[in-house]
């Protein structure tokens, strides 16, 4: 089934489907009618000599150059070559086709002046697989992701490189093998093309849908953690989250107690303490933090995905083109900037609950680093060592790009939203997310395996699956496979999905 694009109602998932899972696409006969009518109006204007930027002026610095009729002709060809200016390796493909379903999506809404014939070839590129090959740096996250989006209004010219059926071809190639026609662009359709912050955007999308996954993840490797230390569940009662009112808190208490489900330590038929360490008993409102940022990113990505981030933007029906900065990245990278944040707080509080299974201080009666030979083994010493690592570069990359402005185009860009910085750091920081977080769950498979209560129905499910995956460390062996077998399984979200078919949704 085709998704059908409006304008409006785009998700994160859609996002998802089309970015990821390469769902067809069409494009609204109504949406249609409304490019085609904004279209009808440019050229109006065009034709009556009417000043408009990035139409018949130069761009930045340069909007007081006002061009003649033959220069308004070839300037979109020049202006794409000249913000064709990235650099560093391809972007993954899903990216890229994000950013061209969120491109198709605001030119749906017709405000952005472009022939229909450019905002038809993005949706055949979508649906026949022709994506372009896009540096992965170079945007500074206002007047839109010019590099990057500049690399795919090459190939509107038959220019550039694309990937086609696995393969990297040339522009003009590729769009040959997948029988595109090559629209060429007139006045106004380069910069309708690349205007926005439709890169920054696709990614933030892409990287919320996978957070989301993450922190239910978290939640598991939580509740794991807390039956093998004989942790206090009364935390974990919704009420206590309820009265004090923060959705995200009451979610995570609510997810954890269905992981813990029916086990003897749910049941209260373990042995605990009355009040346990902050890194225990406060996990809900963390985690519940985590998602609360994440919601709070997710409705202005969403926003995002279905406004019109242009410059100028036309108004058909007042017959009136207006120029400002919807372009401008910071509504994105700066909730952007805390959802990164969010991952690494929860990744903190992770490995607190990994050194807690590893000291025997801590522990409750686990044995020492979780190795039955203490001394001539190290057990699971060294995997607290990989998950600190990893967290002291996730803080370093959690530092905001939002606020890391720099003044480029002659002062004309005086403040830039630097949000392509935080897209990609967000996803280097969810990168060993992957791995901290795999390191909790092994430890916690580990220290289940000394213990002989019953545990909860979703806590034995998730260590069903690590032991797919990794055998209990009965001597010391080798643990970089380990750790990147653990990683590998909660980015493939398999724990997840299995514990989820005995719980029930982790999130309802």
């Amino acid at each position: 089934m085709k998704y059908v694009i409006t304008g409006s109602n785009l998700t994160i998932e859609d996002v998802i489907n089309v970015a990821r899972h390469r769902q067809a696409v069409e494009l609204h006969p109504e949406a249609l009618e409304r490019i085609k009518k904004c279209r009808a109006m440019l050229e109006r204007k065009i034709a009556a000599h009417e000043i408009m930027y990035g139409v018949n002026t130069g761009i930045g610095e340069f909007s007081e150059v006002v061009l003649n009729d033959d220069q308004v002709k070839d300037f979109q060809k020049y202006l794409i070559y000249n913000h064709a200016a990235g650099i560093g390796d391809p972007m993954p493909e899903e990216y890229v086709r994000g950013a061209m379903l969120g491109r198709v999506n605001v030119h749906a809404h017709g405000n952005s002046g472009i022939r229909p014939e450019i905002t038809l070839t993005l949706v055949e590129m979508l649906n026949k697989g022709v994506t372009p090959w896009v540096c992965q740096k170079g945007s500074v996250g206002a007047c839109g992701d010019l590099a990057p989006m500049s690399q795919i209004a090459l190939l509107l010219m038959g220019e550039g490189q694309a990937y086609f059926n696995g393969e990297l071809y040339s522009g003009a190639e590729a769009m040959q093998h997948a029988g595109i026609t090559v629209p060429g662009l007139h006045a106004r359709d380069g910069l309708g093309t690349i205007n926005g912050a439709n890169v920054l955007t696709a990614m933030s999308a892409l990287f919320l849908f996978d957070a989301n996954n993450w922190l239910k993840q978290a939640e598991i490797a939580a509740a794991m953690s807390l039956e093998a230390l004989k942790a206090n569940m009364k935390p974990y009662n919704a009420r206590l989250h309820e009265v004090r009112g923060f959705k995200g808190a009451v979610r995570s208490a609510k997810a954890i107690k269905k992981v813990v489900a029916d086990g003897d330590l749910e049941q209260c038929r373990v042995n605990c303490k009355v009040q346990d360490a902050y890194s225990m008993r406060s996990t809900p409102q963390v985690i519940g933090a985590a998602h609360d940022a994440l919601a709070y990113a997710r409705s202005q990505v969403e926003i995002e995905l279905n406004g019109v981030g242009d410059n100028p933007i036309f108004f058909p029906e007042e017959d009136m083109q207006l120029s400002g900065a919807n372009f401008q990245g910071s509504p994105v990278s700066l909730p952007m900037d805390m959802a990164g944040i969010a991952i690494t707080m929860v990744s903190v509080m992770s490995e607190r609950r990994m050194n807690r299974l590893n000291n025997p201080a801590l522990s409750v009666g686990l044995p020492a680093f979780l190795t039955k030979g203490a001394g001539m083994f190290s057990g699971l010493m060294l995997s607290q060592y990989t998950a600190d690592m990893q967290i002291v570069e996730q803080r370093i990359l959690s530092a905001p790009a939002s606020i890391q402005s720099i003044p480029a185009a002659a002062d004309q860009e005086d403040f830039v939203s630097m949000g392509m910085n935080t897209a990609i750091k967000n996803f280097q920081i969810l990168d060993n997310a992957y791995g901290i977080l795999g390191i909790e769950m092994m430890a916690a498979a580990q220290a289940l395996d000394f213990r002989e209560y019953k545990f909860g129905t979703g806590t034995t499910k998730a260590h069903e699956v690590v032991r797919r995956h990794v055998d209990f460390l009965e001597l010391d062996r080798p643990l970089y496979d380990d750790h990147n077998k653990m990683k590998a399984l909660i980015e493939s979200c398999e724990v997840l999905h299995e514990v989820e078919k005995v719980t029930g949704s982790l999130e309802g």
